[in-house]
């Protein structure tokens, strides 16, 4: 296991510092990791997280052009072994409704909550460093590959290929397979065969990014 800087409030005090030496503000910074954007404001003011993620650090120390030492060993070093246990990344939960159906007007992109996903796990799925959002589906339209009140997660950094996507039509979001279409448009298909697909041109439609884990009850 790497080092960890007992004195939080200095590591704290550290990336404030040099946030505003390079005119970052910590709300940018929190986007660059794909957090919400009071994250490391509350990191810093009030020591939540207690300490940053080794894949944030170093994300953090490539957007600012330094060295993540520079940050201070904030989180166990990434030496490519296992992760101690009980570390963990937390994957914000957006306080939106994917529309898996005829679709649901987002409300504001807040975080109320956080799913926590070991980082051994992260990197066996090649999602450590990724930026991660969780999301829970709404209405029938990909049953029965993701039913309504299933949480999905999306990595928020992939906005190419063919896939299942989380995708922004006009104010609601849908939870879509993506398939290239004619040049400059795109089509959408629904698992559920009572949906027929859709075909828009390509800037008719924003992709908020592919859905890589979902969960559910039983």
């Amino acid at each position: 296991m790497g080092e960890i800087i007992l004195d939080a409030a200095a590591a704290r005090a550290k990336l404030q510092a040099i946030a505003r030496q390079r005119g970052k503000s910590l709300a940018e910074l929190s986007r660059v990791i794909g957090r919400n954007p009071a994250y490391l404001q509350q990191y810093v003011v009030r020591g939540s997280p207690r300490q940053l993620d080794a894949a944030d650090v170093r994300t953090i120390a490539d957007y600012l052009g330094i060295p993540a030492s520079a940050l201070g060993p904030l989180a166990p070093a990434d030496t490519g072994a296992a992760p101690p246990r009980g570390y963990w990344r937390e994957v914000p939960r957006i306080a939106l409704g994917a529309s898996a159906g005829p679709g649901a007007i987002g409300a504001e992109e807040t975080a109320y909550d956080t799913i926590r996903f070991s980082h051994r796990w992260l990197r066996e799925m090649s999602l450590d460093g990724a930026a991660l959002s969780a999301l829970r589906v709404e209405g029938d339209s990909m049953e029965p590959t993701l039913r309504s009140g299933d949480e999905i997660v999306v990595e928020c950094n992939k906005h190419s290929g063919e896939g299942i996507f989380v995708v922004r039509i006009g104010d609601a979001l849908h939870v879509k397979t993506v398939l290239a279409g004619a040049p400059g448009r795109v089509t959408l298909v629904s698992a559920n065969q009572a949906y027929p697909p859709l075909e828009l041109a390509r800037d008719e439609v924003e992709i908020i990014g592919r859905v890589v884990w979902k969960g559910g009850r039983v």
